[in-house]
């Protein structure tokens, strides 16, 4: 009988980690996809791991798109403002953050989950979309999407954390809404910066591929925890909080200590 390699093993796990925790606690998951590609999977290459990573958050995101979709949380309109714009930011993003040496990279990067971390621990506040749409809405979401995207597209992210709370500063909508459209634009922001890395030759395919497979089942598996899990889900953001900081100061203390 033969068996899978143990590297395409951890990608497939490791994936399936990434997904589960998006689908259960509802974001923050993908964040952890470079660490987990670098010091996990085993790939060597910081600039390898965030163009992988930002081809399999685009992939996971698309398909988490297609049920808010059927389910009318998707504002067609704005998420295509909001990622037009944003693309472009992506795309100036992922250029510069290829220029940049891979371990101040890795420094920065590690910055980043600190603060997603601290804005997990705060929490969303609820918005029921009585305000929308806003006045001069599309120039807004325009100028956030600009703003995001350029970095999501910077560090290979989805983006997500700053994206919903974005979409619902500049034009109102519901926040379930926000959540639905920004799966669109994290999409397209990953896609972008995959394109771009992929250019360099910096997109390990078959990892990738088997990451988002991984991804797609530990996501089905996730919604099914969701729903046993609902009333201890604040327990559970804080819980993975704790594991992104864990997980940063680790990568702190790999990139700065000789």
């Amino acid at each position: 009988m033969n068996f899978l390699p143990l590297h395409d093993l951890l990608a497939i796990f490791c994936g399936s980690a990434v997904g589960f925790s998006l689908a259960l606690i509802g974001g923050g998951g993908s964040i952890l996809a470079v660490p987990l590609l670098l010091y996990v999977v085993g790939l060597h290459d910081p600039h390898m791991a965030i163009g992988t990573s930002a081809l399999a958050v685009a992939a996971n995101a698309f398909a988490n798109l297609l049920p808010h979709a059927r389910a009318g949380h998707v504002r067609w309109a704005a998420a295509v403002t909001f990622a037009s714009t944003g693309v472009l930011g992506a795309f100036i993003g992922s250029s510069i953050g290829k220029l940049i040496d891979g371990h101040h990279l890795l420094v920065l990067f590690a910055l980043l989950m600190l603060v997603i971390a601290a804005l997990m621990l705060r929490g969303r506040r609820g918005h029921d979309g009585t305000g929308y749409p806003r006045k001069h809405m599309y120039p807004r979401l325009g100028a956030v999407g600009l703003g995001a995207g350029s970095l999501a597209g910077f560090f290979g992210i989805g983006g997500g954390f700053l994206i919903v709370p974005g979409m619902v500063f500049a034009s109102g909508m519901a926040m379930i809404d926000a959540i639905g459209t920004s799966l669109f634009c994290v999409g397209s922001f990953g896609l972008t910066a995959a394109i771009n890395y992929a250019a360099s030759g910096w997109v390990a395919w078959p990892i990738a591929l088997e990451f988002i497979a991984g991804g797609i089942a530990g996501g089905w598996l996730g919604m099914l925890g969701a729903q046993k899990l609902s009333r201890k889900r604040g327990a559970l953001t804080v819980l993975f909080a704790a594991v992104i900081v864990a997980v940063a100061l680790f990568m702190l203390a790999k990139s700065l200590l000789p």
